[in-house]
């Protein structure tokens, strides 16, 4: 009987350990913002006294941060839409037209993840600085649209795939053109797997470094990640390591609360057409 019950409990203990295991430095991201800068190497898991005055601090004196999220808003937001747009017509265009080659363009669109972020620097810095677009929105968003847009493709072809093709050929008997019956059947049909994707896109445009750090110098153009690893302490050497948790969190929290609000449309959209 007790054997039976731990046995029971084993998975429980499993996934309690897993979710302990990915929240353990969050919850220390958390905690450290709150300490006071005094207490900064305060080891207690509760801080002993609390304070706001590393989140105070992140938006004073000269740091900029309240532009920088600006930003990085509106690089994730417009890197969403575009791969979206582009996204959306290249998955259905490969998943239910006919061409030659179609598999092997799918194929070569996800062979461009293979690439690492890191060794495109170079080249894409050399180009920005031909074309002028140093310390633009574009030189951000670009890049980013290119590492987003396979991983769409990918994932919005596998559900175009899975539509019944019979609901395109209704909708024509019908009267619709090729072109009304994807508006008005198809991506409606495919708004869960469109939703999950906007997520992911908007995410990983959000949390954008490498790219953010390399093409950017101007502080009025800075995303919130990079403000973040340039803040500065009282004399300029020491690590401001509360200020730097108080922006984490401020930049973590909204992507937490959008997961936890849309966690139903996420999980649909990862498993639709799953089940027939």
């Amino acid at each position: 009987m007790i054997a039976a019950r731990v046995r029971g409990l084993a998975p429980y203990a499993g996934v309690a350990a897993v979710v302990a295991f990915c929240l353990a430095p969050f919850y220390w991201m958390v905690i450290s913002a709150f300490r006071r800068p005094q207490d900064q190497f305060d080891n207690a898991i509760v801080p002993t006294r609390w304070s706001v005055e590393n989140f105070t601090a992140v938006f004073s004196g000269g740091n900029g941060f309240g532009r920088a999220l600006v930003n990085s808003l509106v690089v994730a937001g417009i890197t969403t839409v575009l791969t979206l747009v582009v996204g959306v017509f290249t998955a259905y265009a490969l998943a239910r037209l006919t061409f030659p080659f179609k598999n092997a363009v799918l194929g070569l669109i996800v062979a461009t993840t293979m690439f690492p972020g890191i060794s495109q620097l170079v080249p894409l810095l050399k180009l920005f600085t031909d074309i002028g677009w140093i310390n633009t929105y574009q030189a951000m968003v670009v890049p980013s649209l290119g590492f987003a847009l396979p991983l769409t493709v990918w994932l919005l072809t596998a559900f175009f795939r899975q539509l019944p093709f019979e609901l395109e050929q209704a909708a024509m008997v019908d009267g619709c053109t090729r072109g009304q019956a994807f508006r008005r059947v198809i991506v409606p049909l495919a708004a869960p797997g469109v939703f999950t994707t906007a997520i992911v896109t908007f995410i990983a445009a959000w949390n954008e470094f490498i790219i953010a750090l390399s093409v950017v110098n101007e502080k009025r153009m800075q995303t919130a990640t990079v403000a973040i690893s340039k803040f500065t302490g009282v004399s300029g050497f020491d690590q401001p390591f509360g200020t730097q948790m108080a922006a984490g969190v401020v930049v973590t929290v909204p992507l937490v609360v959008v997961v936890l609000v849309f966690q139903r449309r996420i999980v649909a959209g990862l498993t639709a057409g799953g089940i027939k």
